[in-house]
């Protein structure tokens, strides 16, 4: 089972979705819709290989469709990455192309951080 993790970004996406989806469908619907965005990632966790490659976008970064909304996410040292959610009926090729630098950034980053907090000589120096 992979470790999931959110980054900022997609954090910042999942509040943004979250402000739409109640001002467009009421709280209600906006509270399920989350949840599901949620349990996707989760399955991730559960199942990595539903990640998939497409085609016009990075051979590095996998996405993910949740109802309307694809996960773009990153595989590092097995964990996944989820580093943005973006609609899917946007242009996601040329989308994903113009935050591919900042997206694999942040997920190194983020991934140099838990490696580090999980390294015995990151442990040593904490106690």
């Amino acid at each position: 089972m992979a470790e999931v993790h959110l980054t900022r970004r997609a954090l910042l996406d999942i509040d943004a979705i979250r402000q739409f989806s109640v001002e467009t469908f009421g709280e209600r619907v906006a509270e399920q819709y989350l949840s599901d965005l949620y349990a996707g990632a989760m399955r991730l966790g559960e199942r990595p290989g539903l990640l998939q490659e497409h085609s016009g976008t990075s051979l590095r970064l996998r996405l993910y469709r949740v109802r309307e909304h694809v996960l773009v996410c990153d595989v590092i040292a097995e964990s996944i990455f989820v580093l943005a959610l973006r609609h899917g009926a946007m242009d996601l090729p040329t989308r994903i192309a113009e935050l591919e630098p900042q997206l694999v950034h942040e997920s190194e980053i983020m991934a140099q951080q838990i490696l580090l907090q999980d390294s015995p000589q990151s442990v040593e120096q904490t106690s």
